[in-house]
């Protein structure tokens, strides 16, 4: 299983680096080409999320992105720092995980809205939160690379 982890300063502008490196270590780990848009634009959401989330708590430990190539199947997980950030994930259709939907968040439809994009665009897509922060999981399918005679 390779790893690879990235954490950044929630920073705007530092979501564009994470969407890039996620687009390349999927299509080394096999992620059909096809479907690399779609990793690129889920990380770019879940990511901006969590820019968000820090930004607003005030928050000032990393972003934290960590994809994994496994057998067959590629993941990512986007890490915030935020307690409890994973608040409305089950009111989003789609999503597994997160606590009851009658919770609120501060920024609860605009944090919503991008679980439901990210859920829109990942077929297997967890949320999860705790006190030491929330945690987006998506994962794909790869195909095993060819070798030709």
């Amino acid at each position: 299983m390779a790893t690879v982890e990235l954490r950044f300063s929630a920073q705007p502008e530092h979501v564009r680096t994470a969407r890039l490196v996620a687009a390349a270590v999927a299509r080394r780990a096999g992620v059909d080409e096809a479907v690399l848009d779609e990793v690129r634009l889920a990380v770019g959401e879940a990511c901006s999320r969590a820019v968000g989330l820090h930004r607003s708590h005030g928050i000032d430990a990393p972003v934290r992105v960590v994809l994994t190539e496994e057998e067959k199947l590629f993941s990512i997980e986007v890490g915030d720092g935020v307690p409890g950030s994973g608040v409305g994930a089950s009111a989003v259709p789609g999503v597994r995980g997160g606590p009851a939907p009658d919770d609120e968040l501060d920024d609860g439809a605009e944090d919503e809205m991008g679980l439901a994009v990210i859920s829109g665009l990942v077929d297997d897509v967890e949320v999860t939160s705790g006190v030491s922060g929330g945690v987006i999981r998506m994962s794909w399918p790869t195909t095993p690379a060819t070798v030709l005679p």
